[in-house]
């Protein structure tokens, strides 16, 4: 729910505002102060999405193999405080006008707590897992995706425009959660 949640409000809010582009703008432009629909956007991808997949989170921690370890526990937190964190960037949209006022700053606070949060915590739960009975294929999956969001965050504009990159990122992240919820 959470996956078709949020790509599906991404792509029908980006059809419905002609002015934006993909490949130049950042998703959070579609619920910027001033667009239409931004309300709905906000609430469609960032704050459903973000709470579905807390709970995604806390409920894999209870499902967590026998022996798993402290690092999995952790990472499943911080998997949970990452999705928080996404559904924050919804509470506080971006004013397009004024980038340097307290509420844009706290949407990209919240951003940046997403991702800082999603990377290192899919790090170590797949780390966590790995070597449990059944887990090693989905393990990776988490430890590739942690580990490209650091590149994805560290690599220059130049060689990876933000745009693609924030989509790529988002892109991992809903793989994740979609993972995390598939588990049994």
């Amino acid at each position: 729910m959470a996956v078709l949640c949020c790509a599906g409000a991404i792509f029908a809010f980006a059809a419905a505002f002609e002015p934006f582009s993909h490949q130049q703008h950042p998703i959070a432009l579609l619920g910027a102060r001033g667009v239409p629909g931004a309300i709905a956007f906000n609430l469609l991808c960032f704050v459903v999405p973000g709470l579905l997949a807390a709970f995604v989170a806390v409920r894999l921690r209870a499902r967590l193999p026998g022996g798993a370890g402290r690092s999995a526990a952790i990472g499943v937190w911080m998997l949970a405080i990452s999705a928080l964190a996404f559904a924050a960037q919804g509470l506080w949209p971006l004013d397009p006008s004024d980038l340097e006022n307290a509420r844009s700053q706290r949407h990209a606070t919240a951003w940046l707590l997403w991702w800082l949060s999603f990377a290192p915590g899919a790090v170590l739960l797949g780390l966590g897992v790995r070597r449990a009975q059944g887990w090693a294929g989905w393990a990776r999956l988490f430890i590739a995706a942690g580990t490209l969001a650091i590149v994805l965050n560290a690599l220059p504009a130049t060689w990876l425009p933000g745009p693609i990159a924030q989509r790529v990122l988002l892109a991992l992240w809903l793989a994740c959660v979609w993972s995390a919820s598939r588990r049994r």
